[in-house]
């Protein structure tokens, strides 16, 4: 018991086929993803291909049916966003499928990786999918091939998860930076838009908690633009995915502002 990231090589290094399919213990499959991903994978550009994933506990309470949508916005929006343009940026661990020999070669790089002065002990899918695309390799989203998986069903619980994510979005958007200019210019400002995006977004209720504070007035004007933002994204969500529950995915922004933006500061 030494980690995902050394299970993972140990399982590469003893296998033979062609292709590894990487799923959490707590996934489950749909029968068809095997064979929709190596589909994905027939062609030899493509180092790594991803599933979409559901919530496979969504009904047992508010935090996991919010989790479920944001799943699905992850998916359906950002992944498949980045696949047009054959980048990828995080191929997901509960369900990725990678070609092996590309794996053979960055092995080392992978078991090797520190974060602080340590071997790094999360953010494993996140760093594969960079170093797959830093080999020249493409990276795929298919939506068809479903994998449910178990989500965090308590807060605390889901801001543990959100703080390794957290530390593994920043580390790894720093490595990914020189591998930016040599894919498409949309995957450039993906990656300051999600980063960037975040720092307005506290930089806004900043400035709204400066001016109840010092003038004991609302920041009305901050509050209507975090609204109306928040209520474009949510009617998207629901048009495409032809689902009124998206529109409750709003509750998200407050667990955005109030939990976790002070927990990435």
């Amino acid at each position: 018991n030494v980690g995902k990231r050394k299970a993972q090589i140990a399982a590469i290094t003893q296998s033979s086929g062609d292709l590894i399919l990487n799923v959490d213990s707590d996934t489950t499959l749909a029968p068809d993803v095997v064979s929709k991903l190596a589909h994905k994978m027939r062609d030899p550009a493509v180092g790594a291909a991803m599933g979409q994933l559901k919530a496979s506990n969504q009904k047992d309470t508010w935090l996991t049916r919010l989790i479920d949508m944001e799943y699905w916005l992850a998916c359906n929006e950002e992944r498949a966003a980045q696949a047009r343009f054959g980048a990828v940026m995080c191929c997901c661990g509960p369900c990725a499928m990678y070609r092996r020999s590309a794996m053979l070669s960055l092995l080392d790089q992978y078991e090797t990786q520190l974060y602080r002065g340590k071997p790094s002990d999360f953010g494993e899918d996140r760093h594969l999918t960079i170093l797959m695309l830093s080999a020249g390799f493409r990276t795929e989203y298919v939506p068809s091939a479903i994998a449910a998986t178990v989500v965090p069903d308590t807060i605390g619980i889901y801001l543990r998860q959100q703080l390794r994510w957290a530390r593994s979005t920043f580390r790894d958007t720093l490595l990914a930076l020189p591998v930016l200019p040599g894919l498409d210019r949309y995957l450039t400002l993906d990656a300051i838009g999600q980063n960037v995006g975040l720092l307005f977004l506290a930089l806004s209720v900043l400035t709204g908690i400066g001016q109840f504070a010092l003038t004991a007035t609302l920041p009305w004007w901050t509050i209507l633009v975090i609204g109306s933002m928040t209520l474009v994204r949510c009617s998207v969500a629901a048009y495409r995915a032809r689902e009124l529950r998206f529109l409750g995915f709003a509750l998200h922004t407050l667990v955005n502002i109030f939990l976790l933006i002070p927990l990435k500061a």
